[in-house]
Parts: structure tokens; C-alpha cells; sequence
């Protein structure tokens, strides 16, 4: 359901809750960052998509003051699922397979990607990164639109965004085009959004 703030206003709106939400994610101490990604870890290996060895699961290479999903990708590894990484390739996402201690690349924008040798991947599991989101499961990223376009175009996939309690706001002006998380973990709890 479309929240009454979805009007050509919220584009606005969602840049200046991005800006101040990337600060505030920026000044997490990284002590609290290196004991909360673990808690994190845990709480999403115990959501029961994983209990039947679901995959392939994408994530995503941390940058800035993101929480880390590497530590789940090394355990899910260890359990034989496979894995993969998102690229951005002319303006669209795609997947490529991965797994831990594996080459990665400079892919534009900050960020580090599987080598382009490597195969595309249509994941069935995504493991999404936040700026900011609310509990009824809509996000704030970076504000180009790469994972609602590709949650769109995948279809019946599980959303999982990874953050910090911290980053929770009120509510995210969404708009037509957004999709919606199925679950958003923090080092406090597991929220379930769908």
C-alpha cells in the first residue's frame, strides 16, 4: 500500500532523510560496528529461509559505515549454498557468482565486485544494504533505484536488508516503484515486514 506521502515530494524528502541518515551511520562508533555485525550475522541465519539450504543468495561488498554481510556469506558458504555479488553493468544490476577469499574487483560507485569473467547468477535470496528504513519495509540506499528495479524484475525472491537499530526511521516516503523488504535485521531484533 502506498504511503499519502507518495507525491513528487518524496523524492526531496528521501534525499535529505539519505544525507542525514548516512551521517548518522557514518559516526557509529566502529567498535560498536565490529560487535554489532556479528549479532547481525546470527540473527540472519536464523531466519527460517535458510533452514532448507535456500540459494543462491546474493550480498553485497561493504563500503562506508555499512553493516558487514560477509560473515554470513562465509557461513553460508561452509553449508554449500551458493553465492553471488551484484555488479552494476550499464546502468543495471546483475548478479555474479562468488564465494569468500575469491577475487573482487573495483565495480564504480565505491564499491567491489566479482571479476567480470565470472558467471551471472539469478539469486534467490537477497541480502540488501540500508541507509535508513522503517518497519513496514521500505528503504532509503544510495538513491539510484538498482535493487527496486531488480526486485521488480526477479520477482518472487526474499528481501533481507541488513542495518543498524539506529538507522530505523519513522517512515520512508515511498513511492510507486518501491519494493517493499521482507525482513530487516538489526543487532536488536528481526523484524518481519511482508
Amino acid at each position: 500500500m502506498t504511503n499519502p506521502s507518495s507525491s513528487d515530494s518524496a523524492a526531496p524528502k528521501k534525499t535529505a532523510l539519505r544525507e542525514a541518515a548516512l551521517a548518522l551511520r557514518d559516526r557509529i562508533e566502529i567498535d560498536d560496528r565490529l560487535e554489532w555485525d556479528p549479532l547481525i550475522a546470527e540473527r540472519v541465519l536464523a531466519l527460517p529461509v535458510f533452514n532448507d539450504g535456500a540459494g543462491p543468495v546474493s550480498a553485497y561488498w561493504p563500503m562506508r559505515s555499512e553493516a558487514d554481510p560477509r560473515p554470513i556469506l562465509e557461513v553460508l558458504h561452509e553449508r554449500g549454498i551458493p553465492l553471488c555479488l551484484p555488479a552494476i553493468v550499464g546502468q543495471r544490476m546483475l548478479f555474479r557468482r562468488w564465494a569468500p577469499y575469491e577475487p573482487i574487483v573495483p565495480g564504480g560507485f565505491g564499491t567491489l565486485v566479482p571479476q567480470p569473467e565470472q558467471p551471472e547468477v539469478v539469486p534467490a535470496i537477497l541480502i540488501v544494504p540500508l541507509a535508513a528504513f522503517d518497519r513496514r519495509g521500505y528503504r532509503i540506499g544510495y538513491g539510484k533505484g538498482h535493487y527496486d528495479a531488480k526486485l521488480t524484475e526477479l520477482g518472487p525472491v526474499v528481501s533481507i536488508g541488513i542495518a543498524y537499530a539506529a538507522q530505523e526511521i519513522a517512515a520512508v516516503p515511498d513511492e510507486p516503484h518501491d519494493r517493499r523488504l521482507d525482513w530487516i535485521v538489526t543487532e536488536r531484533e528481526t523484524i518481519a515486514c511482508g
